[in-house]
C-alpha cells in the first residue's frame, strides 16, 4: 500500500465473547479474510493482496462473505462468520427459515472458460429443500481485449430446442455472447443459462446458495445436470449488462430484487456512506481506503476483502487519499 498506513482503531466493536450476551450490544465494523477455491478454469496470477497459488492448483474463487471466513477484526480474531452471525442474527438480516448470510460475494479469475451452467429460482429452490434460489451479478474489475460473457439465447428457443441443442454439442453457438469492459455490470436473474469467457476479473454477488446445474462443460470430466438444468432453465429473462445511475455522492451500479449495488469515489474530505442502521457490505477495490466511524474511529478498508457493516445505527464516512473506489452492497 502506497504511503504509511494508520493504526486500526476498534471503539465500535466488542469481542465475540460479549456478543452472545445480548443481541443489543454493538458489534461494529467486520472485516473477513477472503476463502480462495481451487477451480480447474482459475488462474495462476492473482492480485497481489491474495495468496500465490501453489504450482498446478490454479485458483479461480476467492469468496469474500461465506460462513467459513474467519474475522480479521481484532477484537473478534479468530472466530467464523458463521459463530458471529449465530450470537446476533438481527444485526446481519438473517432468518430462522435460513439462518446464514443472504449474499455470497467472490472474486473471479477465469483463465479459461466456465461450464455453460444455470441456476434455479426461489420457486424451484424451494421445492428442493432449499432456502433460495440464485440470481447472481458480475461487475468486471478488469478485462482483456476481446474478453466476452454469454448471457441467455442469441434467439427465442424452445424447451425442446433447448435439449436438442445441448444433445448435439452446440448450446454455446446460441448464447448471447457480450463483450465486456473494467467498469461493466452484468445481471443473470435465476434460470438464465450463462457462461463465463476467460480473461477477466470479476466481482461477483449473488444470493447465497451453492446449486449450480451444468449444461455443458467443454469436454471436462465433470457431471453435467441435464434434466435439473432444463428445469432450471428460462429460455427468455432480463440478463444483460445494466446501465450505470449517477445519485447523489455515488453511482448506482444495479438495483436488483435481492440487492442493490453502488460504487463510491472517495476523496481526501470524508464521504458520506449513508444507510445508518442498516446492513452493508464494503468492498474497496484500491488501496488507501479509509471508514470512518461516527465515534472517531478509522479503520483501513483492504483491497479484495469484505467489511460487513451490521444493522446498527452508526453514521459511517469514506475517506480516500487516493480517489479509491469501493463498492457498497445492500440486500434489497
Amino acid at each position: 500500500m502506497a504511503g504509511s498506513v494508520p493504526p486500526m482503531v476498534h471503539l465500535c466493536e466488542r469481542p465475540v465473547s460479549a456478543m452472545s450476551a445480548s443481541a443489543q450490544i454493538e458489534i461494529g465494523p467486520v472485516t473477513l479474510r477472503p476463502l480462495v477455491r481451487e477451480r480447474v478454469w482459475g488462474s495462476q496470477t492473482l492480485p497481489a493482496w491474495l495468496p500465490a497459488p501453489e504450482k498446478d492448483k490454479p485458483i479461480g474463487e476467492a469468496w469474500l462473505t461465506a460462513g467459513e471466513c474467519l474475522i480479521d477484526t481484532a477484537t473478534s480474531h479468530g472466530a467464523t462468520f458463521t459463530e458471529l452471525i449465530s450470537r446476533s442474527p438481527a444485526q446481519f438480516s438473517t432468518s430462522s427459515s435460513a439462518p446464514d448470510f443472504p449474499l455470497l460475494i467472490k472474486l473471479l479469475f477465469p483463465h479459461e472458460k466456465l461450464s455453460v451452467q444455470v441456476h434455479p429460482d426461489d420457486a424451484l429452490a424451494h421445492t428442493l429443500g432449499q432456502p433460495r434460489g440464485k440470481t447472481e451479478c458480475w461487475y468486471v474489475l478488469s478485462a482483456d481485449p476481446g474478453a466476452s460473457v454469454m448471457v441467455g439465447f442469441a434467439e427465442q428457443m424452445s424447451p425442446a430446442q433447448v435439449r436438442e441443442a445441448i444433445a448435439a454439442g452446440k448450446l454455446e453457438q446460441k448464447l448471447r455472447s457480450i463483450p465486456v469492459k473494467a467498469g461493466d455490470m452484468v445481471y443473470i436473474p435465476a434460470g438464465t443459462v450463462h457462461a463465463i469467457g476467460p480473461g477477466m476479473m470479476l466481482l461477483e454477488v449473488q444470493q447465497t446458495s451453492d446449486i449450480t446445474y451444468r449444461l455443458f462443460d467443454y469436454g471436462r470430466p465433470r457431471e453435467l445436470h441435464i434434466e435439473a438444468g432444463l428445469a432450471a432453465t428460462k429460455t427468455s429473462t432480463e440478463a444483460g449488462v445494466v446501465a450505470p445511475v449517477q445519485m447523489a455522492g455515488f453511482t448506482r451500479l444495479i438495483a436488483s430484487p435481492y440487492f442493490v449495488i453502488d460504487r463510491f469515489a472517495a476523496a481526501t474530505e470524508s464521504t458520506p456512506l449513508g444507510k445508518p442502521g442498516e446492513l452493508q457490505i464494503l468492498i474497496a477495490l484500491d488501496e488507501g481506503c479509509f471508514l470512518e466511524c461516527s465515534k472517531g474511529t478509522a479503520l483501513p478498508l483492504l483491497p479484495g476483502r469484505a467489511v460487513i457493516l451490521p444493522s446498527e445505527p452508526v453514521v459511517y464516512n469514506l475517506r480516500s487519499a487516493f480517489g479509491s473506489n469501493i463498492i457498497r452492497i445492500a440486500e434489497k
